[in-house]
């Protein structure tokens, strides 16, 4: 098999914009989902049965179908409904959308995982319920659903492929048409493979250090 490395180097500069633009999508996409995730959770743990039941069926259609057709939906379906958005905008909402579902499940065990009875203690103190989630249930729960979120970021980072299918030029978008005008499918997918198992052990690295500070927090 010949290797031809000069396809890589001489595509330098649109490969690392495709790779700046893969990482702005997902950070942007994990800020929105950790958001709107958490709000979700929030709501589903504090609010009445209607509400419950209006986000579970959020949940389970964002969880019951493929993330590559809910993009799809959004961006070819939505002047459909008057939703028009640019390629990266729609990129950026459906890859947080989509990871809103998961991220609010992962927080809403981490509410559960606190025992009642340290609730009940601070409702009798006369605390409201803000400060029973910022200052007894958040850092509790933190210590418990790191490990989850961080994997749930990685899986978020490799999804930011899909976003190829509606022109936002991210990495996989950029690699596949080098490939494509020079036939050196090998050069650019073993890049691409090389990217994205850089992003996914920087990624793992700091959420083993993110554990282990949120662990010295709370043996403090």
């Amino acid at each position: 098999m010949h290797i031809n490395p000069s396809v890589i180097t001489s595509n330098a500069g649109p490969i690392l914009d495709g790779l700046g633009i893969t990482v702005f999508t997902w950070t942007a996409g994990i800020a929105i989902g950790i958001a709107l995730g958490f709000f979700i959770a929030v709501l589903q743990i504090f609010c009445g049965r209607v509400v419950r039941g209006a986000l579970r069926v959020y949940i389970e259609i964002i969880r019951g179908t493929p993330f590559l057709l809910q993009l799809f939906l959004l961006y070819y379906g939505g002047p459909s409904f008057g939703l028009r958005l640019e390629p990266m905008t729609a990129g950026i909402l459906g890859l947080g959308l989509y990871g809103s579902a998961y991220f609010a499940e992962i927080f809403r065990a981490g509410f559960l995982s606190v025992p009642s009875g340290q609730l009940e203690a601070a409702d009798v103190l006369g605390m409201a319920r803000w400060q029973m989630i910022l200052r007894i249930q958040v850092p509790q729960m933190l210590v418990i659903i790191v490990p989850a979120l961080v994997n749930l970021i990685i899986v978020l980072s490799k999804e930011t492929a899909v976003l190829s299918i509606v022109t936002v030029p991210e990495l996989t978008f950029v690699l596949t048409a080098i490939g494509s005008a020079s036939f050196a499918f090998v050069e650019t997918l073993l890049t691409l493979c090389l990217c994205y198992l850089a992003l996914v052990e920087l990624t793992a690295r700091a959420g083993r250090w993110m554990e282990s500070r949120v662990g010295r927090f709370m043996i403090r």
